[in-house]
């Protein structure tokens, strides 16, 4: 029996933005319909209590391929910005470094957002004017034309090969883009972008959820043709790697449904709601129905691990506040879809609706198919769930905050996570312990409600939530149960001080790190940590 007969390949089917409501078999009371997505999960096993790392874009990629809490890294909020560093050490091993030494070829498809490793300076004349973060459209007839001085400089800079992408970071191919709505507009491959953008993007494209900022671009350059074009490509890939004798694994992070909200015409109103983004988690679905298409055409389905799950929670001013100003008639609460499910928050929040995504696995002839696992796991669990399929053993300062979820895809085991630790946009921490989950803000983290204003309002500091009696995250219990809050804090400043959650010795973060980060709240006095 071969090596290839014997490991499966994997395929990560990773969407941007889409919340755990969108999911048409996680939300029978949800408006999307989305039947592929709907077909694994009859063929396979739903996870019902999965998280991201974290609620928003770059630490949860982080977390994915390094098995880490994002964290533990340089990135203590927020995200990697325009043109940015990359976040990924070159010395940590992450899983396509891993599986590669196991004999597997690795390809990334799509979007990378954990820093290229641009090698040139960047300045915002040049590289990204017309910053426009507001959602608003920009003013007709103010494209900018690129002079020849500019030209010159993006043939210099995009001449260059990046330093830092998925090539550099275990993959054996990578075609995509950065980041969708920011610039270079461009497609890259493996280290190289896919010709030199020679215009700045026209500015019709900038704004009202479509590009964040103008840029470089290539000549027509459009943005619905990323989806089709991820299709083609994972098709190719999975045709070439099914005739060679090893295995693969094939990561798909897509740049949907994310802004830019570029719908494919066929699929505009699909959703039968006046909104973009649920056309485009229409579109989406159609996307991965064709990748499993692609699996079984070339007859790979049968040895083939498929996981399908998204980076975080749909964002709040799409699902509530469609143009993010206080407008919600197209937006979906209104039309009697809640993106979140029954969980309280979006994108960006601690609570769970920022984080807890649909989770959905088929491997057939190892999975049972129509099964439902109601355990606590993490998307940091895909590097030691990679280990125990290839038989091997993580080295010690590899995927500290990973757990096998093999057990549970078999059937065949205890569960081994009994806690996670949730991280918010604005870098606030909250931890699940079991049915506890202790919030370390008087909001939400994130954009659903500020936390400053919530401590202004005289919130607590801190939410203590039972999650299984009170998902929606509505009765905060700290008062009467303060020796759970203690126990829990506990807990979580152990995990960060060990530099890991999982046994083994203790590690390093990268950079010190604050729970509380109370300077986010004005007014509130610091020495009131230590009632904790």
């Amino acid at each position: 029996m071969t090596a290839k007969s014997t490991r499966p390949n994997i395929v990560y089917f990773f969407v941007d933005d889409m919340g755990y409501g969108d999911a048409s078999c996680l939300n029978p009371d949800g408006k999307i319909q989305t039947p592929n997505i709907d077909r694994l999960a009859r063929e396979g096993m739903v996870f019902t209590d999965a998280h991201s790392s974290s609620a928003v874009c770059t630490p949860s990629r982080y977390s994915v391929l390094t098995g880490r809490y994002n964290w533990r890294s340089a990135l203590q909020k927020g995200i990697v910005g325009l043109y940015g560093d990359p976040l990924i050490p070159v010395d940590r091993l992450t899983v396509p470094t891993f599986l590669s030494q196991h004999g597997y070829h690795t390809a990334c498809i799509g979007k990378w957002h954990l820093g290229q490793g641009w090698d040139f300076e960047v300045n915002e004349k040049d590289f990204h004017p017309h910053s426009n973060y507001s959602r608003s459209p920009t003013e007709p007839g103010s494209d900018q034309e690129a002079t020849l001085e500019q030209q010159q400089r993006w043939r210099e800079a995009f001449s260059k090969p990046t330093t830092g992408g998925p090539t550099k970071r275990g993959f054996d191919y990578y075609f995509g883009v950065d980041v969708p709505n920011w610039p270079p507009y461009c497609f890259i491959e493996n280290d190289r972008t896919v010709g030199i953008p020679s215009e700045f993007l026209p500015s019709r494209l900038v704004g009202n959820n479509l590009a964040s900022v103008s840029g470089p671009a290539m000549p027509y350059w459009h943005f619905e043709q990323l989806l089709p074009t991820w299709a083609k490509k994972a098709d190719r890939y999975i045709s070439e790697r099914a005739a060679a004798d090893e295995s693969f694994f094939l990561y798909l992070p897509m740049t949907s449904p994310h802004t830019p909200l570029s719908v494919n015409k066929p699929w505009i109103g699909k959703s039968g709601l006046n909104n973009l983004y649920a056309d485009l988690v229409v579109e989406t679905d159609d996307v991965f129905g064709r990748v499993l298409a692609s699996l079984e055409k070339h007859g790979v389905a049968d040895n083939t691990l498929v996981i399908f799950t998204s980076d975080n929670g749909c964002a709040y001013y799409i699902g509530v506040s469609e143009d993010g100003r206080g407008n919600g008639e197209k937006a979906m609460e209104p039309q009697g879809h809640h993106s979140s499910g029954p969980y309280r928050g979006y994108k960006s929040d601690a609570w769970d609706g920022g984080h807890r995504i649909p989770c959905i696995a088929r491997w057939p002839g190892v999975i049972e198919s129509g099964t439902e696992c109601d355990e606590l796991v993490c998307l940091s669990d895909l590097m030691a769930t990679c280990a125990e399929v290839v038989g091997d053993t993580l080295p010690d300062n590899t995927g500290e905050d990973s757990v096998s979820m093999l057990p549970l895809l078999c059937q065949a085991g205890p569960p081994g996570r009994k806690n996670v630790v949730h991280h918010s946009i604005s870098g606030k921490f909250a931890i699940r312990d079991g049915l506890w989950k202790l919030v370390l803000c008087p909001g939400s983290g994130g954009w659903t409600y500020n936390d400053a204003d919530a401590a202004e309002s005289g919130l607590p500091l801190v939410q203590l939530y039972n999650m299984k009696d009170d998902p929606g995250e509505r009765r905060n219990l700290h008062a009467e149960n303060p020796d759970k809050v203690k126990e829990l804090l506990a807990l979580l400043r152990r995990q960060v001080v060990n530099g890991r959650s999982t046994p083994g010795p203790r590690q390093e973060n990268d950079v010190p790190v604050d729970i509380w980060k109370l300077d986010t709240m004005p007014g509130v006095d610091p020495r009131i940590t230590d009632d904790y």
